[in-house]
């Protein structure tokens, strides 16, 4: 079936924090929102049609996940990600927060050291601090002629010591929408065996890459390399289903795999949202259409944006991505401090952006946009930071 991705779905009132928290937030209900990494697309027809199928028992207890579970997610990664993976290497998670937080418990100790390769989704680095660990940073290396961000591997290997534990990364990357290569995963690899320097990778974003890229698993690059890998995935930021809670790990190392669920139910987070188990169910195995439909409408989205800051707004340089539907904005031509910028975008253009700073090293001077709405929506931020840029530029 064809989906409508152009329709405006009215999200306040529902007890949205995009939506409906933007006074809180931001200090302003007028705020456009376009920060957070979830969607103002309706989800895949099948998906609804599950939950309204389940909700129609009327009984809403505690669930278990049946094998029929356990067998979409090997179906999934086998077929869109050419990786076959056995039902006994999958562990549920609430969420791949959570899962990271206690990834941290299980594996580490306070003093240990954790590399994250920075600019990069805040949580990874700021769970870190908060508990004790220390953040060891392997900026990525941005190059401006070209927009595009690669790993500094020989950087990476030099800060590598016997109480570095972990390397938390992101793949595709968040967020400067990053696909790696076979190549450097594998470089990166092969540092943390030499090493014994447990992989986590956060691969939420895996599904959402454009034509022309392919998403590799680090963990299916060798079985040795697999052993040393935890890898993190959820069908939420694919199909729209954050609110539901319910994402995996795949973890092959058998001892890996025990501490972390004993560590799991020790906090007491084994318990499943209902509406999650049919969900992901649903999502797997018949969201592939509605999906394909929306990578499609995405591109679309951001050839609209490249185009209108190429012709309007030239200080405004778009990080191409090459998967997610987050887009890493370079505006530091602007001229403006972070406080300026940020003051700038909620004050003048009424956009509310993830901005740039809180991503860490490299991130000062930049916005992550989230594209994943209606064209009507990103014609209205757009024209707002257009009328903003006019008036500040009549100020100069």
């Amino acid at each position: 079936m064809e989906y409508n991705f152009d329709e405006v779905i009215v999200r306040t009132g529902f007890n949205s924090l995009k939506w409906d928290d933007a006074e809180r937030l931001f200090g302003d209900k007028a705020v456009l929102p376009m920060w957070v990494a979830d969607m103002d697309f309706k989800v895949a027809t099948p998906i609804i049609d599950a939950i309204k199928e389940r909700a129609e028992h009327g009984i809403f207890g505690y669930a278990t996940r049946s094998d029929s579970y356990y067998q979409a997610v090997c179906d999934w990664l086998a077929k869109r990600h050419n990786w076959p993976i056995e039902k006994d290497w999958v562990v549920f998670s609430p969420g791949v927060v959570p899962a990271l937080r206690l990834i941290l418990d299980t594996f580490t100790n306070p003093g240990d050291k954790i590399v994250v390769q920075t600019p990069v989704y805040t949580p990874m680095f700021q769970m870190i601090k908060d508990n004790g660990r220390f953040v060891v940073e392997n900026p990525l290396v941005y190059d401006p002629a070209n927009r595009h961000y690669s790993m500094d591997i020989e950087d990476l290997r030099s800060k590598i010591d016997c109480s570095v534990k972990l390397l938390f990364l992101c793949s595709p990357h968040n967020p400067v929408g990053r696909v790696w290569t076979k190549k450097e995963l594998a470089e990166l690899a092969d540092i943390c065996l030499e090493n014994d320097v447990l992989i986590i990778s956060d691969e939420i974003h895996s599904d959402l890459v454009y034509a022309g890229f392919k998403h590799i698993p680090i963990a299916s690059l060798s079985q040795e390399i697999a052993n040393l890998t935890i890898t993190c995935t959820a069908p939420s930021k694919t199909f729209n289903l954050a609110g539901l809670q319910t994402s995996n790990l795949i973890i092959p190392n058998k001892e890996l795999r025990q501490r972390y669920v004993e560590k799991l139910n020790s906090h007491y987070l084994k318990n499943t949202n209902t509406f999650g188990i049919v969900a992901l169910e649903a999502a797997y195995r018949e969201g592939e259409e509605w999906l394909d439909q929306l990578i499609a409408y995405l591109h679309g989205n951001l050839t609209y944006l490249t185009r209108f800051l190429q012709r309007n707004i030239p200080q405004i340089k778009v990080i191409q991505p090459e998967a997610t539907y987050l887009v890493w904005l370079d505006c530091r031509e602007l001229g403006l401090s972070k406080v300026e910028l940020q003051q700038f975008m909620l004050k003048k253009a009424k956009i509310a952006f993830n901005h740039g700073y809180i991503f860490g090293q490299g991130g000062e001077g930049f916005v992550r946009m989230n594209i994943a709405c209606p064209r009507t929506i990103l014609e209205d931020a757009l024209n707002r930071l257009l009328v903003a840029i006019r008036d500040l530029e009549s100020l100069e």
